[in-house]
C-alpha cells in the first residue's frame, strides 16, 4: 500500500493454465472479505514495467518468467482496509519457465518481513460465477 494520496504505478501477471489461473489471496480486515489478484509488484522509478515484473516475480516467489507479452492498463480506484487506493496497473500475460510451478497446489511467499500471501491455482470458472472475488473486475476483460 502506497502513501495515502498516492498513485501506485505496478506490473502485475496474468498466468493461464487451461482453465485456471495464478494469483495471490489478499484479505481486507475491515470488510472481512478475502479477494485475489495477479502477482506482481510497484514499479520502481527509472525501471521499466517489464524489468518490474521479471524482479518481483523473481523477488517473492523465485519464478523466471517467458512469453511476456504486454496485455494493456488498468486503473484501480478502490478501499481497502477503510483507505482509499488508487493504482495504475500495466498487465502483462505470461508463463513460468519452471515447470514445477503448473504442479503446485499453493505456494506461501513474503511480501515484506510480517506479510505472508498465498499464491494458487484457481479455476476461472470460480471467478465468473462470482463465488471468489477477483480484483480489480476490469481484470475479466483479459480472460
Amino acid at each position: 500500500m502506497g502513501k495515502s494520496g498516492e498513485i501506485r504505478v505496478l506490473a502485475l501477471g496474468l498466468i493461464r493454465d487451461s482453465q485456471r489461473i495464478f494469483v495471490s489471496e489478499g484479505y481486507d480486515p475491515v470488510t472481512q472479505s478475502t479477494f485475489y489478484r495477479a502477482l506482481g509488484g510497484g514499479v520502481d522509478f527509472g525501471e521499466s514495467s517489464i524489468l518490474a515484473l521479471q524482479r518481483e516475480f523473481q523477488e517473492e516467489i523465485q519464478a523466471e518468467l517467458t512469453n511476456i507479452r504486454y496485455l494493456g492498463c488498468l486503473e484501480n480506484i478502490f478501499i481497502f482496509n477503510g483507505r482509499q487506493g488508487h493504482e495504475i496497473i500495466q498487465l502483462y500475460e505470461c508463463d513460468f519457465v519452471d515447470p514445477k510451478f503448473y504442479q503446485l497446489d499453493s505456494l506461501i511467499f513474503s511480501e515484506s518481513e510480517n506479510h505472508q500471501h498465498r499464491a494458487i491455482w484457481i479455476n476461472i470458472e470460480r471467478f465468473t460465477s462470482g463465488e471468489l472475488r477477483l480484483v480489480p473486475a476490469e481484470f475479466f476483460n483479459y480472460l
